[in-house]
């Protein structure tokens, strides 16, 4: 079975940083997208930054310039560098990946990790 397994969630100082890992197991025939969300208490989930099978990237608007996101092919694993941390990046962080899971049914299924706890103090 496909497994996405997040590490690396920490309290740190605001100004700190922190470098998520999301590393995915199974098997898997082609990976369309992989991407980290956050949730903070009372807030919606929220897509923080992607990054396609091409290599592209996006970040939602409050991170940019903060937050790096890339990925290992050959382990499989995604990552996200985070610095200069804020009190608002505070929240948990999930991995959530889009995968053809068989040789046969090309349609993506979705996956999420089992997230990971950034809490960012001032």
């Amino acid at each position: 079975q496909v497994q996405l397994v997040e590490s690396g969630g920490d309290v740190v100082q605001a100004g700190g940083s922190l470098r998520l890992s999301c590393a995915a197991s199974g098997t898997i025939f082609s990976i369309h997208f992989m991407g980290w969300y956050r949730q903070a208490p009372g807030k919606q989930r929220e897509l923080v930054a992607a990054i396609s099978s091409g290599g592209s990237t996006n970040y939602v608007d409050s991170v940019k310039g903060r937050f790096t996101i890339s990925s290992d092919n050959a382990k499989r694993t995604v990552y996200l560098q985070m610095n200069s941390l804020k009190p608002e990046d505070t929240g948990i962080y999930y991995c959530n990946a889009h995968l053809i899971v068989s040789s046969t049914d090309w349609t993506p299924r979705d996956y999420w990790g089992q997230g990971t706890q950034v809490t960012v103090s001032s």
